[in-house]
């Protein structure tokens, strides 16, 4: 409690525990159903090219890309808001762990999606 000069009050800051970020969770999650989606597109890259399996993984790479872009805007919002300072009764945010696992999967899955989709007209075309 700290004392407001020149009057009998005081004020007193109430202790707010930290809040996990939402952005780093669905950092996160984003970051993770990219991998999956980009695991989709090898798959009907690999198993279909007599079937025109490179429309199928075409399709399905920009799910992923807009996953794994998804997650890295997050991430890096998250990690923004994490380090902005508060004042003490405000709220405090945690979860750097997470917003660096999100950015790192969301990378990855963007990764593995565009390098599935040429691996898929690779063998489309030959």
């Amino acid at each position: 409690m700290d004392p407001v000069p020149g009057t009998p009050f005081g004020v007193v800051h109430l202790d707010v525990p930290p809040v996990t970020s939402g952005f780093a969770v669905g950092s996160l999650v984003s970051g993770i159903a990219s991998i999956l989606v980009s695991l989709l597109v090898f798959c009907f890259g690999v198993s279909g090219p007599r079937f025109g399996g490179a429309w199928a993984a075409g399709a399905f790479t920009v799910l992923g890309a807009l996953a794994g872009g998804a997650a890295l805007v997050a991430g890096l919002l998250a990690r923004r808001q994490i380090r902005r300072p508060a004042p003490p009764p405000a709220v405090r945010f945690t979860g750097r762990g997470l917003a660096t696992a999100g950015l790192s999967c969301g990378g990855v899955g963007l990764l593995l999606s565009l390098l599935g989709l040429a691996l898929a007209l690779v063998l489309q075309i030959t």
